[in-house]
C-alpha cells in the first residue's frame, strides 16, 4: 500500500539518537518499516484522530479517499521562485535511526527510483514544510530535495509524465526515493499498484518561466536588437516534456496514429535539453480540446492547451 512508512519530518525531531562515547560496532542495514508497529487499523474520522507520531497514530492503515473525485484535470502547479520554507530544512536530521542532509540546492537533481503514495491518513495534516497535507493537490515528499521544490515526475511504465510541488518529506524507506499525494500518483497511474518505478528531474523556476513565457513576455524581456524566427500562432496541445529525446520521440509516433494534426518536438535550446511533444497549431480552442481527450482517453499523457 502507499506510504505505509511515510512519516513528515515532524517526527524527526523527536528520533534524534545521541552517540555514545565507545566506538560504535558496524552499522547494519536497517529497514525502517521493521521499527514501526503493524499497520492494520482503519482511517477513523478526524475528530477521531490520534496524535499524529502516536503509535495508535502509527498503527493506522493508510487508504485512499472513500469516494473519490476526478482528479484527472486537477492544474499542476506553476515552479514559482520561493524562499526555502521555515520549516522542514534542517540539515542534518534523522529518522528512524537514519540521518539525511538536505541539498543545498535542487539545481540539477535527477533521480531515478521506486514512488509510493499518501493518502486519507494523512490529508488536512500539517507537512513538513508547514502547509497543509491535500491529497488532491499536486505535491510530493521526498527526504533530501529543499523544501518548496519543484520537479518532473514520469512513470517510467508509461511515459505519463507531471510537475508536482515538494513539500513534504519521506518517504522513510530505503526502496522508495519519493511519495507522490494521491491525485499525483491517479495521474501517472499507480494508484492501483501502489507503487511506480518513475524518474525525478528538479526544475530551475527562472528557465521554467522563460521556456513557458508568452510571446509578449518573450519579447519585453529579449534584448532590444534581438530578432525571433516567426512561430505559427494558434492553439498548440504540450502532451509532455521529456529529457530523453526517444521517450518524446516514441510519444510523438503514438499520437501520429491517432490524430489528424501536426505533432512535433520542440526543444528551447537549453542547457539540459527538454523535449516537449506538441501537437497543432489549431485554428480554435474546442478542436485543441477534442484532441486533449482523444490523447486522455488513450492513456498517453496529461496534455495541457496552450496559445501563442
Amino acid at each position: 500500500m502507499a506510504r505505509q512508512t511515510a512519516l513528515p519530518l515532524l517526527l524527526a525531531t523527536g528520533l534524534v539518537l545521541s552517540g555514545c562515547m565507545s566506538a560504535p560496532p558496524p552499522k547494519k542495514p536497517v529497514n525502517p518499516i521493521t521499527r514501526l508497529p503493524p499497520q492494520t487499523q482503519p482511517v477513523p474520522p478526524p475528530d477521531k484522530m490520534p496524535a499524529f507520531g502516536s503509535d495508535d497514530f502509527n498503527r493506522i492503515k493508510d487508504e485512499p479517499p472513500v469516494n473519490p473525485p476526478d482528479v484527472s484535470q486537477v492544474p499542476e502547479p506553476e515552479p514559482v521562485e520561493e524562499p526555502r520554507s521555515k520549516y522542514g530544512n534542517k540539515s542534518p536530521y534523522t529518522v528512524l535511526g537514519e540521518t539525511y542532509r538536505v541539498l543545498p540546492s535542487a539545481k540539477g537533481y535527477s533521480a531515478t527510483g521506486k514512488t509510493s503514495w499518501y493518502g486519507k491518513k494523512f490529508h488536512g495534516l500539517r507537512t513538513s514544510s508547514g502547509e497543509k497535507y491535500d491529497m488532491y493537490k499536486m505535491t510530493a515528499a521526498h527526504r533530501t530535495l529543499p523544501l518548496p521544490s519543484y520537479v518532473r515526475v514520469t512513470n517510467l511504465a508509461n511515459d505519463k509524465s507531471i510537475i508536482v510541488k515538494v513539500n513534504d518529506r519521506g518517504p522513510f524507506h530505503s526502496e522508495r526515493i519519493m511519495d507522490l499525494s494521491y491525485a499525483a500518483a491517479a495521474r501517472l497511474d499507480i494508484l492501483k499498484s501502489g507503487t511506480g518505478r518513475v524518474k525525478i528531474e528538479a526544475i530551475d523556476p527562472s528557465e521554467y518561466r522563460r521556456q513557458n513565457a508568452k510571446p509578449a513576455e518573450r519579447a519585453a524581456s529579449a534584448p532590444a536588437a534581438a530578432t525571433a524566427p516567426a512561430a505559427a500562432n494558434g492553439y498548440f496541445v504540450q502532451v509532455g516534456a521529456f529529457s530523453e529525446a526517444g521517450n518524446a520521440s516514441a510519444l510523438k509516433t503514438k499520437i501520429q496514429g491517432l490524430v489528424q494534426a501536426p505533432v512535433a518536438i520542440a526543444n528551447g535550446g537549453e542547457a539540459v535539453p527538454v523535449n516537449r511533444v506538441q501537437v497543432g497549431p489549431f485554428s480554435s480552442r474546442e478542436d485543441a480540446d477534442r484532441v486533449s481527450q482523444i490523447i486522455r482517453e488513450n492513456n498517453l499523457g496529461a496534455p495541457i492547451v496552450v496559445a501563442r
